[in-house]
């Protein structure tokens, strides 16, 4: 290694001294977060959650489904947990708060599109500074993943929860995608590409989830898997 690189990384190595030497005292912040999180969650009881677009509009088709969704979630025993904000979020706050049911936000701060909706209830409204500590109260406290169409945020929380179920990390529990339209090309990317031409899942990993239409087809997928199953934090 010549002088100059060698000048270069030694420089590297004080800048990285600079950025990484008061770290160890992040963890008390993140162990705030997570002890937040688990005393508001433990308390609220059986959720399932609402993931998708915050950029859908209300009135938007996909918005009023997502309304209806939670409506009838809440309908039959379940509250609604959402990223609390806009878009997918609100709209399923929207339906757990106008049917009387509890809504939860687990808000992150983020620096655009996310604000809190106007649906949620004032003592289930926890901010995150954190996504892994959020994503961690996500997976543990719901009782489903009903996940609409949305982009990088939205297929992040669902390949977690698949990666975590077909690992046996967690108990399986239902995964529902909503709307053949949008989910159709990447279930086929799945099947034909990750599965029969690479083989990088097994046959059964295609059924961890299910893709519906409706908010019937929503309800009846979680009803019918919990007549079978208990209702229980996931981990």
């Amino acid at each position: 290694m010549d002088n100059r690189v060698s000048s270069y990384f030694s420089e590297r190595r004080k800048e990285w001294k600079t950025h990484t030497g008061q770290e160890s005292w992040l963890v008390f912040k993140i162990m705030a977060e997570f002890v937040e999180g688990f005393e508001k969650m433990s308390e609220i009881g059986p959720c399932v959650s609402i993931f998708g677009s915050a950029r859908t509009k209300p009135g938007s088709p996909y918005y009023e489904l997502a309304t209806e969704i939670a409506a009838k979630l809440t309908q039959s025993g379940f509250g609604i947990i959402t990223g609390g904000g806009p878009g997918i979020m609100e709209a399923g706050n929207k339906g757990a708060y106008e049917a009387g049911g509890a809504s939860v936000g687990l808000n992150i701060e983020l620096p655009f599109e996310q604000h809190s909706n106007p649906y949620l209830d004032p003592d289930k409204n926890i901010d995150f500074h954190y996504f892994f500590v959020r994503k961690v109260m996500f997976v543990k406290y719901a009782q489903g993943f009903i996940v609409l169409p949305g982009g990088f945020g939205t297929l992040d929380e669902l390949f977690e929860a698949l990666t975590l179920i077909q690992t046996y990390k967690i108990d399986r529990f239902p995964v529902v995608l909503v709307g053949t339209q949008f989910w159709g090309g990447l279930i086929d990317w799945i099947r034909q590409t990750v599965l029969e031409n690479f083989h990088n899942i097994s046959p059964d990993d295609l059924n961890i989830f299910a893709v519906v239409d409706t908010a019937d087809e929503v309800v009846d997928y979680v009803t019918n898997f919990y007549n079978r199953h208990a209702v229980k934090p996931n981990f």
